[in-house]
């Protein structure tokens, strides 16, 4: 009989359901979303990672995004969406495309690209995704496939938010695009770059700089490579392309190398340490003047709105989170929440700070857990820090999760609090010189493999002189 009422409610959404035209492909296709869903549900999403992450703090460059992202959009096929364009204050080497048109590129992309034109494909791509309808049609499939379906989570959203945290790198919110889309999307980019006078040549540079920043020993894969085609499989694409154009079209394009890199001067490079960092098993933030331990082996990461770990079995899990009030009402309201059974609670401080903590089991979908809540207040901020572990696991991770809880403290190293982030320091070649001798004249504070990515170069090119390369210079050693 479920089952029976399930194919009712999915016959029923599909006789009403919208078959809309494509804008680009002029095909039909299934939509279950009208343009004013796509823009608030896009809306919402960029308002949140706004807040929770924030715009990268220059107007310069917050500009040359938005600049270049309304020029492709308002000719583009949809050009009557509320396009938006932002530059995320993100270190994950990123850029993506919400429904509606609003699009966002990181300050770390930024930083390992070299021209406004590069900019400009990267741009059109997410543009295309928008073009294209590919996140109205990934927002469709996955209303298909949750009807009939009961959600509800047993727990606080924000438990459940970072249950794959350590795979999500800045945790955005990605709808899954196909490879054929992916594939679309780039030919837009090109289409569009080349139509706005940007050389599309360029976009061989770029796809070459994620196949090599992918490639790094220790490297995380570059975000916007993730959830896109092979970076090699791109470049033939591309070359494929452009060997369809005339030499006339290639002629008198725009590349913007310099006026670009002239931009970036100054620009913070990777992870911002004032926004807290890792040395070793530790997390210190110099802002909010704290240091915790973290367990050896454990995969950490920073996240905007949390510190999260987990073990290397995936069995248990950490996170510390801000919270709002005194130690005792956070843990109080926390254990309010259905499915939560306390064992015990007390008040116990925390190496001179207030604190408030509860053990406690919880049911939920995914079977039992067990957990610890801890509260703890430093300089009137208030945080949450929460161990949470499978039922089998308790008896192997409770201590040490309360070791890591215990461990909470303040920072007080000035060495620590004063910690500046590295930042790109923009060179002029006084001569010609190869990559190799140009890290050893102008050193950096980043290994010199990621200084030759950033430039596009190797230790074997030759830079003519006048050029301009990126160094990196201060920051954290660890």
């Amino acid at each position: 009989m479920h089952s029976l009422r399930q194919l009712g409610v999915l016959g029923a959404l599909l006789s009403i359901a919208a078959c809309a035209t494509n804008p680009v492909s002029g095909r039909s296709e299934l939509s279950l979303v009208s343009k004013s869903q796509e823009i608030q549900m896009g809306r919402d999403a960029s308002a949140g990672d706004l807040k929770r992450i924030g715009e990268y703090p220059d107007a310069a460059l917050q500009q040359m995004v938005r600049s270049i992202g309304q020029e492709i959009s308002s000719k583009s096929e949809r050009s009557n969406l509320p396009w938006e364009f932002h530059l995320l204050d993100d270190a994950a080497v990123n850029a993506f495309a919400y429904p509606g048109g609003f699009i966002f590129v990181t300050r770390s992309l930024l930083s390992h690209i070299n021209s406004e034109a590069e900019l400009a494909e990267v741009v059109g791509h997410e543009i295309g995704h928008v073009t294209a309808k590919h996140t109205v049609a990934a927002m469709s499939k996955q209303q298909l496939a949750q009807i009939g379906l009961v959600a509800g989570s047993v727990l606080s959203s924000r438990i459940a938010q970072y249950g794959d945290l350590l795979n999500t790198g800045a945790s955005l919110l990605f709808l899954k695009f196909g490879r054929d889309d992916e594939n679309e999307a780039d030919a837009l980019g090109f289409r569009y770059s080349l139509e706005h006078g940007y050389d599309p040549r360029e976009s061989l540079k770029l796809f070459n700089m994620l196949g090599r920043l992918s490639g790094e020993t220790g490297s995380r894969v570059p975000e916007w490579q993730s959830t896109h085609p092979d970076p090699g499989n791109r470049v033939q694409a591309a070359e494929a392309r452009l060997q369809k154009l005339q030499p006339a079209q290639l002629a008198g394009l725009k590349i913007n190398r310099d006026v670009y890199l002239r931009r970036l001067n100054g620009m913070i490079f990777g992870e911002n340490p004032r926004l807290g960092y890792f040395v070793s098993n530790r997390f210190l933030h110099p802002d909010l003047r704290f240091q915790i331990d973290f367990p050896a082996g454990w995969s950490k990461a920073n996240m905007p709105d949390a510190v999260v770990a987990q073990s290397s079995d995936k069995a248990a899990q950490f996170q510390l989170l801000p919270a709002k009030g005194s130690p005792a009402s956070v843990i109080q309201e926390f254990v309010k929440q259905q499915g939560i059974t306390v064992r015990q609670s007390s008040n116990a401080s925390i190496n001179g700070l207030a604190a408030a903590s509860a053990d406690f089991d919880a049911t939920t979908e995914q079977g039992a857990l067990y957990g610890i809540a801890t509260s703890v207040q430093l300089n009137g901020q208030t945080y949450l820090l929460l161990g949470l572990m499978s039922a089998q696991a308790a008896n192997a991770y409770a201590s040490t999760v309360l070791a890591t809880m215990r461990s909470f403290r303040q920072l007080t190293d000035p060495a620590a609090l004063n910690v500046q982030p590295a930042r790109i320091e923009i060179v002029t070649l006084p001569t010609e010189m190869s990559g190799s001798v140009f890290v050893k004249r102008y050193p950096s504070t980043v290994p010199d493999e990621k200084i030759y990515i950033i430039n596009g170069i190797d230790a074997a090119t030759n830079v003519k002189a006048g050029t301009l390369l990126k160094r990196v210079i201060g920051g954290v050693r660890n």
